[in-house]
């Protein structure tokens, strides 16, 4: 490998253009081209971030340490696996895959070839996020709201893998636990898939999680708030604030104090943070924050909510 990562962005729609523009600033890296079904989308992008346009993913093959898969969810297998099978590190934007199958593919193929695989479950690198993972102990009982108007970004795929996977992904890490149970109800609303749903997730050591998505509400809406023994957590992602309450013992009294704090998040762009990992983990072999196998589970969890909502 060179001092500069030679790195490729594969699909450069709304937020591939982002991976392109974030890798072309950053100065221990060569964005090598980009390439897209549009041409004409493609040379645009190429254009703003300075490097080339290729024709397809193939010509890529030879030419780059990593790349990023930012094409439809439908097309993460097909679109990552000449890359997996040379070995060549993949950041794929989240979910995983559209299947069970093919993301379980996807896993299988980087562990065959040992190529490195980072899902871009982005809000893992929330700054809120990390501060709020850094202050949980025994979490009891989640709620999780991620709630929004309705765009035509993301509508081949339904509000679960759209938006909730986001916080399945969350809770799944600050829990830990496995899953004993799950519930769901749901409709589609605007779209032929679900555009609003809300879950229920049971793990085995009692903790109880309630999620909602939507992509048809007014109002834009995307907090969690954790409950454990003492404590009680509550994340805004969009102000970037936790409130939180606990309790303080006083000398003599009958019942402790409940003590309030407001924590105000340093701002920090989270896909620039992700990238920056992903480079880092490339350069390092150190393993993602979120491998293909968590990918995989969070998918896992998606699928198995939209199946309980049926339809």
């Amino acid at each position: 490998m060179s001092d500069k990562l030679r790195l490729a962005v594969i699909g450069v729609g709304y937020l591939g253009r982002f991976h392109a523009l974030i890798y072309s600033r950053m100065t221990d890296v060569m964005l090598v081209g980009v390439v897209d079904a549009d041409p004409a989308r493609a040379q645009a992008v190429a254009t703003e971030a300075g490097c080339a346009v290729f024709d397809r993913a193939a010509d890529l093959v030879d030419r780059v340490d990593a790349v990023s898969i930012v094409v439809p969810t439908t097309l993460h297998r097909s679109a990552a696996e000449p890359f997996l099978r040379r070995g060549i590190a993949v950041l794929i934007e989240k979910p995983i895959a559209a299947t069970q199958a093919d993301g379980a593919a996807i896993v299988q193929l980087a562990d065959d070839h040992g190529a490195l695989v980072q899902i871009g479950h982005v809000e893992r690198f929330n700054a809120g996020v990390m501060a709020l993972a850094e202050r949980i102990t025994a979490p009891r009982y989640i709620e999780a709201q991620r709630m929004g108007g309705f765009t035509e970004r993301a509508t081949d795929v339904d509000v679960v893998s759209d938006l909730m996977i986001h916080d399945i992904d969350i809770i799944l890490a600050l829990v830990g636990e496995p899953i004993s149970c799950i519930s769901a109800v749901g409709s589609a609303v605007l779209t032929p898939h679900v555009d609003i749903a809300s879950a229920r997730l049971e793990f085995v050591n009692g903790t109880v999680a309630n999620v909602v998505a939507s992509r048809v509400s007014e109002k834009q809406t995307r907090r969690i708030r954790v409950f454990q023994p003492g404590a009680y957590l509550s994340l805004d992602f969009i102000a970037q604030t936790i409130d939180s309450a606990g309790l303080k013992e006083r000398p003599g009294a009958a019942r402790p104090d409940i003590v309030r704090e407001r924590l105000q998040i340093e701002a920090v762009k989270p896909l620039d943070r992700e990238l920056a990992a992903f480079v880092q983990s490339v350069r390092t072999g150190r393993p993602p924050l979120v491998d293909g196998a968590i990918g995989l589970k969070a998918l896992e969890v998606a699928l198995e909510v939209r199946a309980r909502i049926g339809g």
